[in-house]
């Protein structure tokens, strides 16, 4: 079997005048039509994932996100407000008032927030929402298969295969539900295609690419950047094992360039990265606690896919945006079968060994088969407390097995389409494999308004320079404060809210505020739909906590337990307080002031 030429001999530079004009002749003329077949294909493909959130762009809510949208839409909204203002994006004190949040310690996405601040302000942070989720899974896939057809296969229907698979996997449509960080991840192929043509001679002009390209993928999300890091990393080692004077020649070609882009990139994203790590409302670590796939999780079929509406397994995710594994068994046997028939392509190998280690690393560090624990330890218990690694969901590495199991479909649907004999077998045993994967359109409903004191401006009425402090506060499990912020144009910081940030001295990171006596108090009785016995003490506090956060004023938003946390709140405040437009307020302002 020939060779694909993607980490080979680096006298096959592709900065030669024959390369090049190869490389435009590909694109000009009929060879630019499967690309262009490709680009609308997947185009279309993740339309159709997305078209539930499509038919109300605006106000739509995409059920799996939990609170997440309204986070992310949040991240969405105040980069728009922050560039119309020419303030400083990486930090806030729009949310949990006074300390703030970190933005850049947050994945605020600058990488798209920023350039797509005037979507955002002409058609709302809803809009700019849909646009990245849907332009990330169709970008993705169509940047996989790029990197497929340039480097890896001679096919473009073969790298179309394995592109797909890329930009639809299981993983990327769970994280479609709520983290367009991990959906948007069109630069990392290209990344990697900088790296190929260093390692064969390209010059200065490909180092500054790649520095260019690893800086905006920091500003995009970091963690999938790691992830693709360490996936390539391992697939590097296993390709270049037995070959080491491949590997002298590719080190000999490319280190000098990488030190050049790591310099370009480190230049552009120093102050971001600082603020990120040293910055207010910094943080060292944040805990997830055990977070690694349930050996089933391999094997099984994801929720919001056609296997999985027919035949569901037992439920041992995380939760509906982390399902990263979800590979489902017919697909692990075709992706065994085409390992063992490719095996002596040293690209094979390579994938072959990727997909086990970052499925293994994507266990934790340790074995649970439907939820139950083996005692067995794994790997990963080895880099669990490696600093920038420990912060990582252990799940997610089963992302950086994606591609290398589209690498191996690709290579092994080129193979049949060039012997033909096993054209049809093998197009059998794909199509199998990969129909059960057919993701599902995403559940999506139409959000109630927000609250008309927000949106028809009465809060301003309420608010000298302090912050509304709305009953409960935002948190993790209820983030709409955050949406009817952005409607009343970030006219007033929130207290709590739904972040990453620092608790304690030893910066360790949680979701939500460090949360006060009072914000929990609130809370339960949310939660529990009883109304707190009221003592002087918790009088005293609740006046503290408002103290601290400068409250100017206490607003009850319609909803469930409506009575009870409006007794609740009156008792504490000694105050029955008012009915304004459709919320109930109190005025804090002398409380708040005679305190000081």
């Amino acid at each position: 079997m020939p060779q694909a030429p993607m980490l080979a001999d680096p006298a096959r530079t592709s900065t030669t005048p024959r390369s090049a004009r190869a490389v435009v002749g590909r694109l000009r003329g009929h060879r630019a039509g499967p690309d262009v077949a490709a680009a609308l294909g997947f185009t279309v493909l993740a339309m159709v994932v997305l078209g539930r959130q499509w038919r109300s762009p605006t106000v739509g809510y995409l059920i799996g996100s939990g609170q997440d949208q309204r986070m992310w839409e949040w991240f969405f909204a105040v980069a728009a407000h922050s560039v119309t203002r020419l303030e400083n994006p990486l930090g806030t004190l729009l949310q949990n008032y006074p300390d703030g949040v970190n933005l850049m310690a947050n994945t605020a996405m600058f990488g798209v927030s920023i350039p797509l601040a005037p979507v955002t302000l002409l058609f709302g942070p809803t809009a700019t929402w849909t646009l990245v989720l849907t332009a990330g899974l169709a970008g993705t896939a169509f940047a996989w298969y790029w990197l497929l057809s340039r480097f890896a296969v001679r096919s473009r229907a073969a790298a179309a295969v394995g592109g797909l698979f890329c930009g639809f996997a299981p993983g990327m449509i769970s994280h479609a539900n709520g983290h367009p960080n991990f959906v948007a991840l069109a630069l990392l192929p290209l990344i990697l295609g900088c790296v190929i043509r260093l390692s064969r001679g390209a010059g200065t002009k490909t180092a500054i690419a790649l520095g260019l390209l690893v800086a905006a993928q920091i500003l995009l999300g970091e963690e999938p950047l790691l992830i693709c890091a360490m996936s390539f990393a391992v697939f590097t080692v296993a390709y270049f094992a037995f070959r080491p004077q491949l590997a002298r020649a590719a080190v000999r070609s490319a280190w000098r360039p990488l030190l050049l882009a790591a310099a370009i990139a480190l230049a552009i994203t120093a102050i971001p990265l600082w603020w990120q790590f040293f910055g207010p409302q910094s943080y060292r670590v944040i805990d997830h606690g055990a977070m690694g796939n349930d050996l089933k999780a391999l094997l099984q079929f994801p929720a919001q896919s056609l296997g999985g509406r027919t035949n569901p397994g037992q439920d041992v995710s995380i939760g509906a945006t982390e399902e990263n594994a979800y590979f489902g068994w017919p697909l692990l046997a075709l992706v065994a079968a085409a390992s063992a028939w490719l095996w002596r392509a040293p690209l094979a190998r390579a994938a072959t060994v990727t997909t086990l280690v970052m499925g293994v690393l994507s266990l934790g560090s340790e074995l649970t088969v439907g939820r139950s624990r083996t005692g067995i330890t794994l790997p990963w218990a080895w880099f669990e407390h490696v600093p920038l690694l420990e912060s990582v969901l252990e799940t997610r590495f089963a992302m950086g097995a994606v591609p290398a199991i589209a690498l191996l479909l690709a290579m092994a649907t080129d193979r049949a389409l060039r012997e033909r004999a096993t054209l049809v077998p093998w197009c059998i045993c794909l199509v199998l494999a990969l129909l059960p994967l057919t993701p599902m359109p995403l559940p999506a409903v139409d959000r109630k308004p927000a609250p008309e004191f927000f949106t028809d401006g009465t809060w301003s009425g309420y608010v000298d320079d302090g912050s509304i402090v709305t009953v409960p506060l935002p948190r993790p499990e209820d983030a709409r404060a955050l949406s009817w912020q952005a409607e009343a144009d970030f006219g007033f910081p929130l207290a709590g809210g739904y972040f990453v940030g620092p608790v304690g001295a030893a910066k360790k990171a949680k979701y939500g505020p460090d949360d006060r006596p009072t914000a929990l108090l609130l809370a339960q009785a949310d939660k529990t739909g009883t109304a707190p016995a009221i003592t002087d003490e918790l009088r005293a506090q609740a006046a503290t906590d408002l103290r601290f956060w400068r409250a100017d004023a206490v607003v009850l938003p319609p909803g469930k337990n409506r009575q009870v946390l409006r007794e609740t709140v009156s008792e504490l405040l000694g105050d029955s307080g008012h009915a304004a437009d459709d919320v109930w307020v109190w005025d804090v302002r002398a409380l708040v002031a005679a305190g000081r």
